[in-house]
């Protein structure tokens, strides 16, 4: 599992506390994403597994199929599809679809249910950037620049939407100049960003890789 940064999400998770337990166990098991890419609103602090316990035997023990984890998420999704069946248009009904799907790294399912979301409310930056991230999970790095770069246009000051286009720029195409362009203007329009230190870090480290090309060794970690 990497420690390295990664794109955030704006959404609020629907998974309960022990169901978030047992997922970060299973995604640990398997070797799932995490860190700095979970969505729900929350700061881009880097995940951390929990240690395993004998509540969570199988999945400690690597037992655990991304099938039944994509059980889990259906599971809990049950009650927001029974809604969307008399109200299938509802956008907000569709991003939390989306969360569900999202939050059990199911993300070809969140990007089905966030698009569906965004022809309902396409200038919703929360979503698209969920959506973005979802695509950069899913190995499409220019999809999830687009998208966040659409995001721009409806809330050019999106702080999220600013803090994952850096971090995409710099992990996928090494593009420096990019990623601290778009740092330093969450910075300069979010003033009050909680996680400014963070981003100052970012930006430091970034700029140890300028002038890198995309696809050289470096011993500089990124």
């Amino acid at each position: 599992m990497s420690s390295n940064p990664a794109p955030v999400s704006e959404s609020k998770s629907p998974w309960t506390t022990p169901q978030v337990y047992i997922l970060a166990v299973i995604c640990f098991a398997l070797g799932l994403p995490t860190g700095y890419f979970f969505h729900g609103g929350s700061a881009p602090v880097a995940a951390q597994p929990p240690a395993a316990t004998a509540e969570a035997p199988s999945a400690a023990a690597g037992q655990v199929t991304p099938e039944q984890l994509r059980h889990m998420a259906d599971k809990t999704a049950e009650p927001v599809l029974a809604e969307l069946s008399s109200k299938p248009n509802d956008p907000a009904l569709l991003a939390k679809a989306g969360n569900i799907y999202y939050d059990a790294q199911q993300f070809d399912q969140a990007v089905k249910y966030y698009a569906d979301s965004l022809k309902a409310d396409p200038k919703n930056a929360n979503v698209r950037t969920d959506m973005a991230t979802a695509y950069y999970y899913l190995g499409d790095a220019d999809r999830a620049l687009r998208e966040l770069n659409e995001s721009l246009k409806s809330e050019p000051n999106h702080a999220q939407t600013l803090l994952n286009l850096g971090l995409i720029k710099w992990q996928s195409k090494m593009d420096v100049e990019g990623a601290v362009q778009a740092w330093q203007k969450l910075l300069d329009t979010n003033p009050s960003f909680e996680q400014a230190d963070q981003v100052k870090q970012m930006i430091a480290q970034a700029k140890q890789h300028a002038g890198i090309k995309p696809g050289t060794k470096s011993q500089k970690p990124i």
